[in-house]
């Protein structure tokens, strides 16, 4: 990389940390091409990126941002992970670590909070946002179906009457 190259990399890094919300360090000594590509490929999917980055020139970046306490996890052959939904780079960085055992979670960012490698995990049990909003949504609508119901309820009980004393004046009649 030319000198060209590297600043607009940084811009580059830099707008993404000020975007994103959360940012997954990991270690990757030894990973293949393929396993790079199937990773990329899975966080893609989950809607986050995940780039290879000079540590000196991402220490450019962080410089002045909230994620600027990941500087002193970049140390070796590093690796950044970020999204806007949290819980989804964690996922699939824990699931990739998980089958890969040269592929190591070292840290992470959700905003100014600094998280380690089981703060990930943790993060990564929890539900997705998609998952959150679904589960909600059904709370919001369990009650109303609930309140149609009963109010519906005394109207069929009305009706059912109202048809049994109908079946016997028929009853007498005949």
């Amino acid at each position: 990389m030319d000198r060209a190259q590297k600043r607009e990399f940084v811009d580059q890094l830099a707008a993404v940390f000020a975007e994103t919300s959360m940012v997954v360090v990991s270690r990757n000594d030894g990973l293949t091409v393929a396993d790079v590509t199937a990773l990329r490929v899975k966080m893609r999917e989950a809607g986050a990126q995940y780039k290879v980055a000079k540590n000196r020139l991402a220490h450019l970046a962080l410089e002045g941002t909230r994620f600027d306490g990941l500087k002193p996890m970049l140390k070796g052959p590093t690796a950044l992970a970020w999204s806007q939904d949290p819980v989804a780079v964690a996922k699939v960085a824990v699931e990739f670590a998980k089958t890969n055992e040269k592929f190591v979670l070292v840290g992470g960012a959700l905003g100014t909070q600094m998280l380690d490698a089981s703060g990930v995990k943790a993060l990564a049990e929890l539900p997705s946002l998609d998952q959150l909003r679904a589960s909600l949504l059904g709370l919001i609508q369990a009650p109303a179906t609930k309140v149609a119901g009963v109010l519906q309820a005394p109207a069929g009980q009305l009706a059912r009457v109202f048809a049994a004393y109908a079946r016997a004046d028929e009853a007498e009649a005949a």
